[in-house]
């Protein structure tokens, strides 16, 4: 039992095979999977218009996301922010929980730094 924490560990901090310290920076900027940029970049184009430098700023701004955010993360971001989204008693720990807050307020930082690069 001890031995199977101790390795959860290890492998959670990125100290063992396939954690983020394993993985070089190509494959670490390269995690997001295209379906998922492409999804951003519709959506990103849908509110900032359709147009040839429309497309080149959103793809630039989830360059930006994906280079400070791993895919993981930004994933339980934008789930918590679909939840929060969702009415009910049951969705009430997405609006008050700190670990969920802590995922949106990274996301928010990484859309914010993607927008000054990309969109000044």
């Amino acid at each position: 039992m001890i031995r199977a924490v101790v390795l959860g560990l290890v492998l959670g901090f990125g100290l063992g095979p396939g954690g983020a310290a394993a993985q070089s920076v190509a494959e670490r900027l390269n995690d997001y999977p295209t379906e998922a940029r492409a999804d951003y970049v519709f959506g990103c184009m849908a509110a900032n218009g359709q147009s040839r430098q429309a497309l080149r700023q959103c793809a630039c701004s989830i360059d930006e996301i994906a280079a400070i955010l791993p895919y993981e993360a930004y994933v339980e971001a934008e789930t918590v922010l679909s939840m929060r989204l969702t009415g009910g008693e049951r969705m009430a720990v997405f609006n008050s929980a700190v670990a969920a807050n802590n995922l949106v307020v990274e996301l928010r930082r990484a859309q914010a730094e993607a927008e000054v690069v990309c969109f000044f």
